[in-house]
């Protein structure tokens, strides 16, 4: 008797022992984010390229502009992306291009809109293509709203099948910024590896406390930098949750030393010299 009471004994405790096991695992699953070690560095992101540049040729979002900033070193070029009514994944900040939507127009019809350098807008594969030839710096891409959710998520299946095709799906590639809820839930739900940041320029701030975010899954926030001002508790709101946190669009000598004592992880920026000067030994790189 003795026998089999010492035996159910030991089956109880083992099956005690998993469930404890299996509830800690579930109850780690939101905060399980990718991890930021800058050892207290901040990084430097050139704003739809580093544009602003004899190199860059003055041209958002350019190619001309993005290998300007893998050229400088700099940690992050961003851009933005958008859906044609045809599926090509085109590169341009607006939602139109001359006064024509992007989303209602075929690719074709952008052949004749130049940018400044003399350069068509580029698609996405032209992007990842110059991306691809510089490890140094990640392609920070912004899923632009596309007036629907079928849309965004068009723009996002294509988007992540052109990565793997230029064998850039990789977190230290690439990471994702965008204003739509949506969107960033998908990444989140779909892409947990990556670093996906909300992002908001809401100037009352009521809305967007971090923790908002977290709960849906969603491992960092790039916010306007007058929200940080507002409300620079954020930062370490962020922080504490394992977010990582990014600040656009930072120009002014004032401002940007203002997010450089908030300790921010990334800045965006039209200036990135002025910033790499204000930033000093505290710039954080990717070697």
């Amino acid at each position: 008797m003795n026998h089999y009471l010492r035996f159910f004994a030991i089956a109880g405790a083992l099956i005690l022992a998993a469930s404890c096991s299996s509830t800690k695992k579930l109850s780690t699953t939101t905060s399980s984010f990718p991890s930021i070690d800058q050892g207290g560095k901040i990084a430097i992101v050139a704003h739809r390229g580093f544009w602003k540049s004899e190199q860059g040729g003055m041209s958002e979002n350019s190619i001309a502009s993005l290998k300007a900033a893998q050229d400088a070193g700099l940690w992050g070029s961003e851009c933005d992306i958008h859906l044609t009514a045809d599926g090509v994944v085109i590169v341009n900040h607006n939602n139109d291009i001359a006064g024509k939507l992007i989303r209602e127009h075929k690719f074709s019809d952008f052949a004749e809109d130049l940018l400044p350098n003399g350069e068509r807008r580029p698609t996405i594969d032209e992007y990842l293509n110059q991306t691809a030839k510089c490890k140094t710096t990640k392609l920070v891409i912004e899923f632009k709203k596309q007036g629907s959710d079928e849309r965004e998520d068009q723009l996002i299946d294509k988007t992540i099948a052109a990565m793997k095709a230029h064998h850039l799906y990789n977190p230290e590639r690439v990471l994702f910024i965008s204003f739509s809820k949506h969107i960033c839930e998908r990444l989140a739900k779909e892409q947990p590896q990556f670093i996906n940041q909300f992002l908001s320029s809401d100037p009352t701030g009521i809305k967007e406390n971090p923790l908002n975010y977290y709960a849906l899954g969603i491992n960092g926030i790039d916010y306007h930098y007058k929200m940080f001002k507002a409300h620079p508790d954020w930062v370490n709101v962020a922080h504490e949750k394992g977010m990582s946190v990014n600040v656009w669009t930072v120009n002014k000598e004032e401002d940007i030393k203002a997010m450089i004592d908030l300790g921010v992880d990334a800045i965006t920026t039209n200036e990135p010299l002025l910033v790499r000067e204000l930033l000093g030994a505290k710039e954080y790189k990717k070697k």
